[in-house]
């Protein structure tokens, strides 16, 4: 008697592409001293945006809009001045250009790329920042802040999150916009410029944040991963609850439902639009915006768990029939 087949579904075929070995490829490159930490506005930063953009294009992920690279300016008062933060918005900075006092200019990049849907007025987004704080040529030591876990670890997600949606082989129902944002270190400032300019803002039914998936908060707990998301949509946690099941992924999540997940990264941008996000993180550590945060230190089985749990939180975005809002 022949022995019944068990066809792969697409999120099968997805998660056999995840892996530690590209995350450490993508980790190792971002997060080594050659691009000198990454901060926004600087050689580094620049050097990890070309990159995902070679990534992307090496995928066959499509440009969104045309273009990969997406600049914009960001603008802050003289840094003896006191007060006020970076502007983003094309009218602060034409403001400020006007006013004729001394001002910081930086020109930076967000990195975009996406798959379409078969309903392309409808959009998810899964997005994580590139940029750290660079280098202090004034510290003893170690002076590169490499920062492997933020968000070296983030960015690798969203890389593997791609491909694995190409690898499903299946159209998904809403489009995908996959999101490197700059300047996050001062300010949130890549998300706050997408917000403020993509013309489809109306058309975002949900957000996948990452911000820090690498590292344990406490030792004897390595497992552990903090999972914000809208307290409105209580299916997100149950889509992880199910999947943490059903794959048997190595995680324990802390489930944080929150009426407005506005503190801490890049969700905030959307969170302020009512927008419903998921946010994966793993908290703090001694090596938090500290030159310590290194590629060795990364806990890579996390990472990987994580970026599946995750993948499988995006297909259900791009395909649960029921709307987010």
């Amino acid at each position: 008697m022949a022995t019944a087949v068990h066809a792969e579904t697409p999120e099968e075929k997805g998660l056999k592409t995840i892996n530690q070995t590209t995350a450490q490829a993508h980790v190792g490159f971002l997060a080594s001293d050659d691009l000198q930490g990454r901060e926004a506005g600087t050689a580094g930063g620049h050097i990890a945006g070309q990159y995902l953009v070679a990534q992307l294009q090496t995928l066959g992920i499509r440009p969104l809009d045309g273009s990969y690279l997406h600049p914009f300016e960001a603008c802050h008062p003289e840094r003896q001045q006191k007060g006020g933060r970076w502007q983003v918005h094309p009218d602060s900075v034409a403001a400020m250009r006007r006013s004729g006092a001394a001002f910081q200019l930086l020109s930076l990049n967000n990195v975009l790329g996406m798959i379409e849907g078969k309903n392309p007025n409808e959009i998810v987004i899964v997005g994580a920042h590139y940029d750290h704080l660079g280098t202090d040529p004034f510290l003893a030591g170690d002076r590169i802040y490499n920062g492997a876990d933020d968000n070296a670890s983030g960015v690798s997600a969203v890389l593997q999150i791609a491909r694995a949606f190409l690898a499903t082989g299946k159209k998904p129902e809403r489009t995908v916009i996959f999101a490197f944002w700059d300047g996050e270190e001062k300010g949130l400032l890549g998300s706050r410029a997408f917000a403020d300019r993509f013309p489809k803002m109306d058309c975002v039914k949900g957000y996948l944040n990452f911000d820090m998936i690498g590292r344990n908060s406490d030792e004897a707990h390595p497992e552990q991963v903090t999972y914000f998301y809208t307290e409105a949509c209580p299916a997100f946690g149950q889509w992880l609850k199910e999947d943490v099941r059903k794959y048997d992924l190595k995680l324990a999540p802390d489930y944080r439902p929150w009426d407005k997940p506005v503190g801490g990264s890049d969700n905030a941008s959307f969170a302020l639009r009512n927008i419903p996000i998921i946010w994966y993180h793993t908290g703090g550590h001694p090596d938090y915006h500290q030159p310590g945060d290194h590629t060795d230190k990364i806990n890579w089985d996390k990472v990987v768990n994580i970026t599946k749990a995750s993948f499988l939180n995006m297909w259900k975005m791009a395909n649960e029939k029921v709307p987010f809002k």
